[in-house]
């Protein structure tokens, strides 16, 4: 068992090319052709699809990648509680972000992290909900924030960390820009931005459970466009309090009347490495004392 080689195999199953693999890992790419090749001749089957220089893992790797990245997670896992031991805190944190966390959470919480435990890295992956959830289950983050609402990871352990209300934007010209709330009714028979990427399933989860039927005139994935949209009187759109701006003067931001929420989590992976554990006691204590306002 090579844990280099297995390491190699893991990055190159992230990004899909043997020659990224070699920049990230500073390594030659025919060192990481090497390895790939040896470890396909050890199991006597190939784990890659080679297209020119694209690459693509074949079933019997994609079978092999989760318990492999299982074995990398174990390894590094006993050198942090050896480090642990020997009165060090040393290791890797990978994590997986949404958008509204990095802008407002992250660059605190690593801040703390790294003025307590300058040792210990910390990575990011970004991506939405259904993204973060995959990367938890395949083992490629160790930890990851979350939606509680509706996630599906009930084998993992959650440390719950806010719960905030969504809230409706409109334009100040819009005649709706007066109410105090906005009804059922209000957002039917408005034309309607669609935010499709990282609280989509916050949105569609309101619709669904009020019997709601949105006019929608517009889907976006950019929150920039989406407020864009929205100042030019394009239509309303509902998203979460943390993603929408302060002091927006051409936007009015109304409470709904049927009142919903979104509970932000942080999903751990077991067994929960020391590494692991000091990020998310930073990110529990940091939220609770900053993160709430």
């Amino acid at each position: 068992m090579s844990l280099v080689k297995y390491e190699i195999f893991s990055k190159a199953a992230e990004v899909n090319s043997f020659t990224k693999t070699a920049e990230e890992l500073g390594l030659t790419q025919s060192a990481v052709s090497h390895a790939i090749t040896s470890l396909e001749k050890e199991f006597n089957f190939p784990l890659f699809i080679r297209n020119n220089s694209a690459i693509k893992l074949t079933q019997n790797g994609k079978d092999l990648l989760v318990t492999i990245r299982e074995i990398l997670y174990y390894n590094d896992m006993l050198k942090q509680e050896v480090n642990a031991i020997n009165g060090l805190n040393k290791g890797t944190v990978k994590v997986g972000v949404f958008s509204s966390i990095s802008t407002n959470w992250i660059p605190y919480i690593i801040k703390e992290m790294e003025e307590k435990y300058p040792d210990i890295e910390i990575q990011l992956i970004e991506g939405n909900y259904a993204e973060i959830e995959k990367w938890l289950l395949e083992s490629e983050v160790d930890c990851g924030f979350v939606n509680n609402k509706t996630t599906s990871l009930h084998s993992f352990d959650i440390v719950k960390l806010k719960t905030e209300p969504l809230l409706c934007v409109v334009s100040e010209q819009s005649p709706l820009h007066s109410n105090k709330h906005l009804s059922v009714e209000d957002i039917e028979n408005a034309p309607f931005i669609m935010p499709t990427y990282q609280c989509f399933d916050d949105i569609q989860l309101f619709f669904k459970e009020n019997n709601i039927q949105p006019n929608i005139r517009f889907e976006n994935m950019n929150e920039n466009s989406i407020f864009s949209m929205v100042e030019n009187n394009l239509g309303i759109s509902i998203l979460p309090e943390m993603i929408i701006p302060k002091g927006l003067d051409t936007i009015k931001v109304i409470p709904l009347e049927l009142e919903q929420t979104r509970t932000i989590g942080l999903a751990i992976r077991r067994p929960v490495s020391p590494a692991v554990k000091k990020f998310a006691e930073i990110s529990e204590n940091w939220v609770k004392t900053w993160g709430l306002n």
